[in-house]
């Protein structure tokens, strides 16, 4: 039986919603067609659409059939929405390029087989769109003053909005005309920023085909500490494995803060509420168990099995032994391939990683028993570390008992 309303809130995906009552029953009782759209922007997803991506894929499950709109049309002009400044203009080479990386990733949330969910793209309408034949029969049903309203356009106004963004919302609300049109698609899902956009959509229905379509918006997530979700030294979170490792996505979970744990394992897992109660009643040091859950789960669902099960392999070797705690706060340092080859002697490599101040230091401390690297201790001063005894790329040297540095061989 198609259900699916009650498990997007238990699990913290609803933030707004339209119509709540009808919706329910119609999420609870019957099977629809609804949709998400993703702008290809950029080459990759990011941590940011996981949580369409997770309530599409949640909805799926609970008997309803997916729609991945990717914006081929809608990403040559930008989406002011949750942006404070103007989008910079991409190639439609470009856009194309994006929107295929884009389809492969959505594929590992959403099941296409045997006609299951559709992806489509809005150039298919948008692209050859007649400007005076679309002002004509859209535009008009659009009042300036509402589309003022709306805080996306508030905040966009505050820097300045250029005429093709404040265009967006019509286009939105076109797609989901079209949508509806072709396909009998009667809900839209999307980040609360996107809520201007959506409801205008559902009042475009309304007064074209006289039809009631409905709106669903999730909460834009934050880390408790406050900090943007999914930001990291190096950048944003990428799910392309070619911009962020699997094994550096695995990692960013692991470290995430104790009070993250249960939200993020309800958002970005499928596991069970009753077990993911159990895994976030763990306390203190118990709780990195739940952690490991989180990262391997999320992990595989973006990367696949294989790719898990390495990375957590290797942060297992490098974070799970004794003193983890200061092993995960370890220091990491990069070097070359050269610098690695040049410095491969383990008194070479410990002067190099800063552990030692001298070569004569460092020759102390492994003749003493004091220098491991990825918990093997070494009390050879004529040892060479082999390209093989890397982990994704890294090595863990730590000296004594307490001092870690982590060097990642580029």
């Amino acid at each position: 039986m198609p259900g699916g309303f009650e498990i997007l809130r238990q699990r913290g995906f609803i933030q707004q919603c339209s119509d709540e009552e009808n919706l329910k029953r119609m999420l609870n009782n019957e099977s629809i067609n609804f949709y998400a759209g993703f702008d290809p922007t950029g080459n990759s997803l990011h941590v940011g659409h996981l949580v369409p991506l997770f309530a599409m894929a949640h909805l799926q499950r609970a008997g309803h059939k997916p729609i991945a709109l990717v914006g081929g049309g809608t990403a040559r002009i930008g989406d002011p929405s949750g942006k404070t400044e103007m989008r910079k203009m991409l190639s439609i080479e470009a856009i194309k390029q994006n929107a295929e990386s884009f389809k492969k990733q959505i594929s590992r949330f959403i099941d296409f087989s045997d006609d299951a969910a559709l992806m489509v793209d809005n150039a298919e309408w948008l692209a050859d769109l007649n400007y005076i034949t679309f002002l004509r029969d859209i535009g008009k049903h659009f009042s300036v003053n509402k589309m003022l309203s709306f805080e996306s356009v508030k905040i966009r106004l505050e820097s300045g909005l250029s005429f093709i963004e404040f265009n967006y919302q019509l286009l939105q609300s076109y797609d989901f005309l079209i949508l509806q049109q072709k396909y009998g698609c009667l809900l839209q899902i999307g980040g609360d920023d996107q809520w201007g956009n959506i409801v205008s959509g559902i009042d475009l229905i309304r007064r074209i085909d006289g039809k009631q379509a409905y709106a669903l918006t999730c909460p834009l997530i934050a880390r408790s500490d406050g900090k943007k979700m999914g930001k990291t030294e190096k950048g944003a979170l990428f799910l392309d494995p070619q911009l962020v490792s699997p094994y550096d996505f695995y990692q960013y979970w692991i470290n995430i803060t104790d009070s993250d744990v249960e939200k993020f394992l309800f958002l970005y897992t499928f596991l069970p509420v009753e077990e993911i109660k159990k895994l976030s009643a763990l306390k203190d040091k118990e709780i990195n168990i739940a952690k490991q859950i989180l990262a391997y789960e999320l992990t595989k669902i973006v990367h696949g099995e294989k790719a898990a099960e390495e990375a957590k392999k290797s942060s297992n070797a490098l974070f799970l032994k004794d003193g983890a705690d200061e092993e995960a706060d370890a220091v990491s340092i990069t070097i070359t391939h050269a610098e690695f080859t040049s410095n491969s002697n383990i008194v070479s490599l410990f002067k190099l990683s800063g552990l030692c101040s001298s070569m004569g230091e460092a020759r102390r401390l492994v003749a003493q028993g004091g220098a491991y690297i990825n918990g093997k201790r070494y009390d050879d001063i004529n040892a060479v570390i082999k390209e093989d005894e890397m982990e994704n790329n890294a090595l863990l040297l730590r000296a004594g008992k307490k001092r870690f540095i982590r060097i990642v061989v580029e």
